[in-house]
């Protein structure tokens, strides 16, 4: 059995994937689940539960569409209790992305958030947006 690689995809590019099915955000995650171990915490879990039922996105999905989505997600997912502490973000809500990364030894985040981004790297961790993430994905190793 190989182990695959773990990836940290933050709310906001899950968020679009299942807003966008043919979007960039919705290819990264297609293209991470087949090379990548997806993971996630109970915060991280947490927060992508919340903010996909938020009422401003009833107009972009049915909540039937939105379970399955979930579901299928979950069915991928490893989830991890992280331990680590990690206050390095701007914005503070985005530190359990980092906690999360940290913890599986996850070689790079996914997203869309320009307070993550600009922590790139992270103790060695990536931190990019689905469209850098598929052209590394893309990218013929030479």
């Amino acid at each position: 059995m190989t182990i695959k690689p773990c990836i940290v995809f933050d709310t906001n590019a899950l968020i679009s994937a299942l807003m966008y099915p043919a979007s960039v955000s919705a290819t990264a995650l297609t293209e991470a689940v087949k090379q990548f171990q997806w993971v996630a915490s109970d915060a991280t879990w947490s927060e992508l539960e919340t903010v996909s039922a938020r009422k401003k996105f009833a107009k972009y999905w049915t909540e039937y569409d939105r379970l399955i989505f979930l579901a299928n997600l979950a069915s991928m997912t490893d989830l991890h209790v992280t331990q680590s502490v990690i206050e390095a973000c701007v914005d503070k809500t985005d530190n359990k992305f980092l906690e999360l990364a940290v913890d599986t030894n996850a070689v790079v985040i996914v997203s869309g958030d320009a307070h993550l981004r600009t922590m790139h790297p992270f103790r060695h961790i990536s931190i990019i947006s689905p469209g850098e993430f598929l052209s590394f994905v893309r990218t013929p190793i030479s």
